[in-house]
């Protein structure tokens, strides 16, 4: 069954949870969810992605299920793995028993079926999303940083929504979760992995766009000194800084000018606080002179 009726409906929806999603967003979601596919979204950090696959969860009280990726993660910790401690457990009891005479022999046909069943079984993110009976959103974060074998767990998962389980057998899922995957272009995802997924590129947002969100996620903040925020950050942002501010960067630096009491900010008032903008000496420095010379 279909989340979504129309694309404007899921603007609309992802605004009434606190996410500002242009047409290309929603368009994105809306065929992501009418086509079953993957949404891959790549986009500098700070930019929205995480959260879009929150707010879409919250949008449509689905279970969020997230995949936090980085370097050294592999099958154990995406897939499942077996409680081996317990199936140790359960074959020394095994072993106990007969050696007190309570069975005539170890069937070991039998006790391999027992340790490799169900109740051994640890799930793990993208098992749990496959096996889920209720609504779910896979949020599959930052998989630029993993290997690219480790890439590969995630294919038939993509293309098939399934896993296949050695000792019991392949377990497909009862309803297709939404899935959104997330890269901050550290390295080039492969193209079996593109192939298998809707593409959305998030950039910072347009300076109109910006001053929605800051005005929807800081709710105290005036119309006035929101549009200077936007106007001011997006300034900083053409300058050659190591880190431009982010969209969260922005909203953090907002929050800071309401608690502060600041009812209008120029660019020499900024930068008393780029500290909340800026996470190096040298481009806030570098920020600072900028914004003094155009204030002069």
């Amino acid at each position: 069954m279909s989340r979504f009726e129309t694309i404007p409906s899921v603007a609309q929806g992802l605004g009434d949870v606190g996410y500002v999603a242009d047409e290309g967003i929603a368009g994105v979601v809306f065929l992501a969810d009418r086509l079953e596919k993957p949404v891959l979204v790549e986009g500098p950090a700070g930019t929205g992605k995480t959260q879009l696959a929150k707010s879409v969860a919250e949008l449509t009280g689905s279970r969020l299920i997230r995949l936090q990726c980085y370097e050294g993660l592999d099958e154990s910790k995406a897939l499942y793995e077996w409680n081996y401690r317990k199936q140790l457990l359960r074959i020394q009891a095994e072993q106990v028993a007969e050696a007190g005479g309570a069975a005539a022999g170890t069937d070991w046909h039998a006790l391999e079926a027992d340790i490799f069943s169900e109740q051994f079984l640890l799930t793990r993110p993208l098992l749990e999303a496959i096996r889920a009976d209720e609504p779910v959103v896979l949020l599959v974060d930052e998989v630029d940083r993993v290997e690219l074998e480790t890439e590969a767990l995630l294919l038939e998962v993509l293309s098939e929504y399934q896993v296949s389980i050695p000792e019991l057998g392949t377990v497909r899922a009862t309803q297709v979760p939404m899935v959104f995957l997330t890269s901050n272009n550290t390295r080039e995802l492969s193209e079996a992995l593109k192939r298998r997924c809707l593409y959305l590129h998030l950039d910072y947002p347009t300076l109109e766009r910006e001053r929605e969100i800051v005005r929807a996620k800081v709710p105290d903040i005036t119309g006035e000194l929101a549009d200077q925020v936007a106007r001011i950050v997006r300034s900083l942002r053409s300058l050659e800084l190591r880190k431009a501010p982010s969209v969260s960067e922005t909203l953090d630096w907002a929050r800071t000018l309401v608690v502060l009491g600041v009812e209008s900010i120029d660019a020499a008032g900024a930068r008393d606080t780029l500290h909340v903008l800026l996470k190096y000496q040298s481009d806030i420095e570098r920020a600072a002179r900028e914004l003094l010379a155009a204030h002069a």
